[in-house]
């Protein structure tokens, strides 16, 4: 199928539709796609320095195995 005729039939499902949670989530995810925010931007200066020292503890190798967590903690 076309994208031109995926649209259509996009537009006549959503013309019958009469779902408010439906309609309103489609409302979110047209909004959201429409606009360029980069998450990040508003992660906090704390926050931004823990996610670079995690990216560092990767790189220098000062990580342990999803595994090992695992039976550590029992949940095998």
């Amino acid at each position: 199928m076309g994208q031109d005729a995926l649209k259509i039939e996009l537009i006549e499902w959503l013309a019958r539709l009469e779902d408010e949670d439906t309609i309103r989530y489609l409302k979110v995810v047209k909004d959201g796609s429409s606009q360029l925010i980069d998450w990040s931007d508003d992660l906090t200066d704390e926050q931004k320095a823990g996610i670079e020292k995690g990216l560092q503890d990767i790189d220098n190798g000062k990580t342990i195995p999803h595994d090992i967590i695992k039976q550590q903690y029992g949940i095998v």
